[in-house]
């Protein structure tokens, strides 16, 4: 897809959801001695997020995975509206969002990594893949980030919408 056309559609978008394992972390699975939990986020992509949300903008996690605890905690950090852990049916959350948000999903933006995101992906006006993502949702994706999930590309995208936003 073509440097105007990815500018065009990412003008239109309103909302940006993300699935978190793989997208805002690096998909790997950190566990405690314990058998607690633990989930890393870089620190770039929270404060494309917050610029994205000082710009107006609202975003959502829908995420297959536990540890509502602690994306809990992220959300409220940076202002996240929407969160849905342990989605079973990620377009049917993708619906509810939508509705909540008054935007369409041609309005919206998903950022995913793995199969389970395809049927999101397919729906919105914008669908992202992270560099790392498995081949199937690179090919459904109008953009690609150049970082791999938890590397930075949420703020990867929040910087191409908002500079989209900018030249319209």
């Amino acid at each position: 897809m073509d440097d105007e056309v990815i500018k065009q559609r990412a003008s239109r978008i309103k909302l940006l959801l993300m699935d978190c394992d793989g997208v805002l972390t690096d998909g790997r699975l950190y566990y405690s001695a314990g058998g607690e939990m633990v989930k890393v986020f870089h620190v770039r992509d929270g404060q494309g997020i917050a610029s994205w949300h000082k710009a107006g903008f609202r975003s959502g996690i829908i995420t297959g995975r536990d540890a509502e605890d602690i994306l809990r905690q992220r959300a409220n950090d940076l202002g996240i509206d929407y969160l849905y852990v342990r989605s079973s049916d990620k377009v049917r959350d993708l619906e509810s969002i939508l509705t909540e948000a008054g935007v369409s999903a041609e309005e919206t933006a998903y950022v995913g990594d793995d199969l389970a995101d395809l049927p999101v992906l397919v729906r919105v006006g914008f669908p992202v893949a992270v560099a790392d993502a498995v081949p199937e949702v690179i090919a459904a994706a109008a953009y690609v980030t150049k970082a791999h999930g938890g590397h930075g590309a949420v703020r990867e995208v929040t910087d191409l919408l908002l500079a989209a936003k900018s030249q319209t």
